[in-house]
Protein backbone atom coordinates (compact mmCIF):
# COMPACT_ATOMS: atom_id res chain seq x y z
CA UNK A 1 0.00 0.00 0.00
CA UNK A 2 1.08 3.35 -0.48
CA UNK A 3 -0.43 7.01 -0.58
CA UNK A 4 -1.81 7.60 -3.64
CA UNK A 5 -2.98 11.45 -3.59
CA UNK A 6 -3.20 13.79 -0.65
CA UNK A 7 -6.96 15.86 -1.01
CA UNK A 8 -7.57 19.43 -0.21
CA UNK A 9 -11.27 20.48 -0.33
CA UNK A 10 -11.12 24.06 -1.21
CA UNK A 11 -13.49 26.87 -1.86
CA UNK A 12 -10.62 28.89 -4.29
CA UNK A 13 -10.27 26.49 -7.03
CA UNK A 14 -8.18 28.02 -9.45
CA UNK A 15 -5.93 29.61 -6.57
CA UNK A 16 -5.45 26.94 -4.81
CA UNK A 17 -4.75 24.85 -8.42
CA UNK A 18 -2.08 28.03 -8.87
CA UNK A 19 -0.30 27.61 -5.32
CA UNK A 20 -0.02 23.45 -5.16
CA UNK A 21 1.26 23.30 -8.59
CA UNK A 22 4.12 26.19 -8.11
CA UNK A 23 4.65 25.04 -4.90
CA UNK A 24 5.23 21.69 -5.54
CA UNK A 25 6.09 22.18 -9.48
CA UNK A 26 2.99 19.68 -10.31
CA UNK A 27 1.19 19.44 -13.73
CA UNK A 28 -2.30 18.27 -13.98
CA UNK A 29 -2.75 14.54 -14.82
CA UNK A 30 -5.65 15.57 -16.91
CA UNK A 31 -7.27 19.22 -17.49
CA UNK A 32 -9.07 20.16 -14.52
CA UNK A 33 -13.09 19.13 -14.41
CA UNK A 34 -15.81 20.18 -12.39
CA UNK A 35 -13.53 21.84 -9.34
CA UNK A 36 -11.55 18.41 -9.75
CA UNK A 37 -7.97 18.26 -10.43
CA UNK A 38 -4.78 15.98 -10.06
CA UNK A 39 -1.86 17.04 -9.63
CA UNK A 40 1.14 15.05 -10.29
CA UNK A 41 4.58 14.99 -9.85
CA UNK A 42 6.48 14.97 -13.37
CA UNK A 43 9.11 12.71 -12.11
CA UNK A 44 6.82 9.72 -10.67
CA UNK A 45 8.41 10.10 -7.48
CA UNK A 46 5.93 11.79 -4.85
CA UNK A 47 2.02 11.15 -4.44
CA UNK A 48 -0.65 13.41 -6.39
CA UNK A 49 -2.17 15.81 -4.71
CA UNK A 50 -6.04 16.56 -5.77
CA UNK A 51 -7.71 19.52 -5.64
CA UNK A 52 -10.94 19.46 -4.69
CA UNK A 53 -13.84 22.85 -5.13
CA UNK A 54 -15.94 22.51 -2.11
CA UNK A 55 -18.20 25.35 -1.29
CA UNK A 56 -19.25 24.02 2.11
CA UNK A 57 -15.32 24.40 3.50
CA UNK A 58 -15.14 25.34 7.28
CA UNK A 59 -12.07 26.12 9.15
CA UNK A 60 -11.12 24.26 11.56
CA UNK A 61 -8.65 22.75 13.17
CA UNK A 62 -5.84 21.48 10.86
CA UNK A 63 -5.42 17.70 11.42
CA UNK A 64 -3.46 16.69 8.69
CA UNK A 65 -0.51 18.63 6.88
CA UNK A 66 2.21 18.14 4.83
CA UNK A 67 5.99 17.97 5.22
CA UNK A 68 8.12 19.67 2.48
CA UNK A 69 11.39 18.30 2.77
CA UNK A 70 14.04 20.47 1.10
CA UNK A 71 18.19 20.98 1.37
CA UNK A 72 17.13 24.99 0.36
CA UNK A 73 14.65 25.35 3.41
CA UNK A 74 15.28 29.87 3.54
CA UNK A 75 15.04 29.74 -0.55
CA UNK A 76 12.12 27.73 -0.79
CA UNK A 77 10.37 29.32 2.52
CA UNK A 78 10.80 32.67 0.71
CA UNK A 79 9.57 31.20 -2.61
CA UNK A 80 6.20 29.96 -1.08
CA UNK A 81 5.45 33.04 0.50
CA UNK A 82 5.92 34.23 -3.09
CA UNK A 83 2.75 31.93 -4.24
CA UNK A 84 0.71 33.26 -1.61
CA UNK A 85 1.58 30.96 1.72
CA UNK A 86 1.80 32.80 4.78
CA UNK A 87 4.40 32.48 7.89
CA UNK A 88 2.18 30.79 10.38
CA UNK A 89 4.99 29.72 13.32
CA UNK A 90 9.24 30.45 12.74
CA UNK A 91 11.38 27.65 14.17
CA UNK A 92 11.81 27.99 17.89
CA UNK A 93 15.24 26.78 18.92
CA UNK A 94 16.32 23.44 17.57
CA UNK A 95 13.29 22.61 15.51
CA UNK A 96 14.38 21.79 11.59
CA UNK A 97 11.45 23.27 10.16
CA UNK A 98 8.79 26.15 9.39
CA UNK A 99 5.23 25.91 9.47
CA UNK A 100 3.47 27.55 6.63
CA UNK A 101 -0.16 28.18 5.69
CA UNK A 102 -1.62 28.07 1.74
CA UNK A 103 -3.83 30.43 0.75
CA UNK A 104 -7.12 29.18 2.17
CA UNK A 105 -5.42 28.53 5.32
CA UNK A 106 -4.18 24.72 5.45
CA UNK A 107 -0.84 24.19 7.49
CA UNK A 108 1.99 22.49 6.19
CA UNK A 109 5.61 22.83 7.52
CA UNK A 110 9.08 23.04 4.97
CA UNK A 111 11.54 20.82 6.78
CA UNK A 112 15.41 21.39 6.03
CA UNK A 113 16.76 17.68 4.45
CA UNK A 114 20.38 18.28 5.05
CA UNK A 115 20.51 16.74 8.44
CA UNK A 116 19.12 13.36 6.87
Amino acid sequence: MRIGSIVFDVRDFEGMVRFWSGAMHYVPREPPSDGWVVLSDPSGRGPNISINRDEDVRPLISRLHLDLYTVEQEAEVSRLIGLGATLHRSPEHGEDFVVLADPEGNLFCVVDATAE
